[in-house]
């Protein structure tokens, strides 16, 4: 898996789990999920992302692999 992809899940994932969040416990887990969208969008334009800086310390390739 590229380190786009798994950069796409995480965030979708952190999204989807802190909308669970501020449902079931606390309004204010909708801050981070403000936090991934700005992050996400930030990306776009700049394309300095730390979730894909830290992969590719971690040893993942940019590369598709499938």
């Amino acid at each position: 898996m590229s380190i786009d992809r798994i950069v796409f899940a995480v965030a979708g994932s952190f999204i989807l789990i802190s909308l669970l969040l501020a449902h079931y416990h606390s309004d204010l887990w909708l801050w981070f999920t403000a936090f991934v969208g700005a992050n996400l969008l930030q990306s776009a334009f700049t394309g300095f992302c730390p979730m894909a800086m830290l992969l590719k310390k971690l040893g993942v390739k940019p590369g598709c692999a499938f």
